[in-house]
């Protein structure tokens, strides 16, 4: 009989993209809805870190009270990234977009990403 470890080794194990709608076979949607979930991620940051209710959160925002519930729980369908943007604006979250060539000729397709600056 087989120790675990003996099993482990035998299992390939495939590594990630780093997008994991590109490795769940999204296609072209992968590189969109990765960075709606960043910024989706950043705004449950955002409204936990101000202690805002998610009626307060809701006010501030311009929005319903289920649209801040729906974006707490991660779900932000019926959200484009620009209007992701204008929300964390609104939470006093500058939003920055840096354009640069790829660092490779042969890159492949560009590269989309959010980035969290850490406060000084």
């Amino acid at each position: 009989m087989k120790t675990q470890i003996e099993k482990a080794k035998q299992n390939d194990v495939t590594h990630g993209s780093g997008n994991v709608f590109a490795d769940l076979g999204f296609g072209s949607e992968a590189a969109e809805l990765q960075v709606k979930a960043e910024l989706t991620r950043q705004l449950h940051s955002r409204i936990k870190s101000l202690e805002l209710t998610q009626t307060s959160a809701a006010g501030r925002l311009g929005i319903s009270q289920p649209d801040v519930s729906k974006l707490m729980a991660g779900r932000h369908t019926g959200f484009s990234i620009e209007r992701l943007m204008l929300l964390l604006n609104g939470l006093a979250v500058d939003v920055e977009i840096v354009l640069r060539p790829h660092k490779k000729r042969d890159a492949g397709p560009g590269l989309i990403s959010v980035k969290e600056q850490v406060a000084i």
